[in-house]
């Protein structure tokens, strides 16, 4: 009867309805993400790694399958982060992190006031190449934010739960990777204006390449950038945030699928900002450019052709050319593989008189 009363005390209610003894920093993994694991070639102990998406609220959980690749094994719903969307650039700017952080065990905090918790790892190098400010940047329970990622704490609880155990596995730390947003043509030609577009370019980088491996990149810093799976060519040259880059490779077969990607993409980001300047052309917003004279003509005739199938973006880290945007200036978008020459602008007049001549 001791020990009944003792479980009614102390025992609590978890999602799945089971009676749970353990303190909250060494709670089991629920059964259904056990379920789910199985299910998915996946162990308790596999690696995970953390993808954050800031304007879909969204924190995912990836985890290694039995081939080594990783697949998604849970998304949950962030409850608060602060700020917006961009980089944390000093202490005391209430602006969550983005770029790519480690986890290490050390930065796991089973005493957290906000029920669970662990730490970014901001600023890391590139961050202070830079010289960002900032402390104690959490992703951890309790939904109240002041720069942090904050969860429901059963949605921590889970989290904790997962990078807990694969520690425990033998992993040595866990990567984060926080975006301002999914980075589709759609929302890079969105935020085409943004001053943060640049940085979102080099981020944009790292995420292709763990769409095409499916593992997480390897990342260094040097030249006050990103720089994704490179391999130095000189063993003896040391990789030095705030220092030129030296002579780096990228292995054959990722450099190959890198360029095909990119290559794919920069179609369908052209595709986007095309649809962009249609929708302006036929509200009257802006003067159009030559290059969409003959694409709104079409849409005008048919309205169904300006519509665009979303795809992957076609951003990178390794230059800039210019491309078109809606109103004819060009906008920054790196490419190593096309260039696109900028239209030249026309009157709106002249628009007008095409646009209405092809409708006759």
């Amino acid at each position: 009867m001791v020990g009944m009363s003792l479980l009614a005390v102390a025992g609590c209610q978890d999602a799945d309805g089971i009676i749970s003894l353990f303190p909250k920093a060494d709670a089991p993994i629920p059964p259904h993400i056990v379920k789910k694991m199985k299910e998915k070639g996946m162990t308790a102990a596999a690696p995970i790694m953390v993808r954050i998406f800031k304007e879909e609220d969204t924190l995912e959980v990836w985890k290694a399958t039995h081939t080594g690749r990783y697949e998604l094994l849970e998304s949950y719903e962030i409850c608060r982060w602060s700020g917006k969307l961009g980089p944390k650039f000093k202490e005391g700017d209430r602006q969550a992190p983005e770029g790519f952080y480690t986890v290490n065990p050390y930065q796991m905090n089973p005493k957290s006031s906000y029920y669970l918790s662990f730490n970014m790892g901001f600023p890391n190098a590139f961050d202070r190449a830079h010289e960002r400010t900032g402390t104690h940047l959490m992703v951890h329970g309790a939904c109240s934010s002041a720069g942090c990622y904050s969860m429901t704490d059963e949605r921590i609880a889970e989290i904790y739960a997962l990078a807990r155990e694969s520690f425990k596995g033998g992993q040595e730390s866990f990567q984060i990777q926080a975006y301002p947003f999914r980075m589709t043509p759609e929302n890079m030609a969105r935020h085409r204006d943004s001053p943060h577009f640049e940085f979102w370019q080099m981020l944009k980088e790292g995420s292709d390449h763990f769409e095409i491996t499916r593992y997480p990149p390897k990342i260094d810093v040097c030249d006050k950038r990103y720089v994704f799976n490179r391999v130095v060519e000189d063993e003896k040259a040391a990789l030095k945030p705030t220092e030129p880059c030296p002579e780096m490779t990228m292995p054959d077969s990722l450099a190959l699928a890198y360029s095909e990607k990119v290559s794919k993409d920069e179609k369908a980001f052209e595709e986007v900002l095309k649809k962009f300047a249609i929708r302006d052309l036929l509200a009257g917003r802006k003067p159009p450019t030559e290059g969409a004279v003959d694409q709104a003509a079409t849409v005008a005739a048919d309205p169904g052709a300006g519509e665009v199938t979303p795809a992957a973006s076609a951003v990178t880290a390794d230059g800039d050319v210019p491309v078109a945007a809606a109103d004819g200036v060009p906008v920054p978008v790196p490419s190593p593989i096309a260039a696109a020459v900028a239209p030249v602008e026309q009157p709106r007049r002249n628009w007008l008189q095409r646009l209405f001549a092809s409708k006759q």
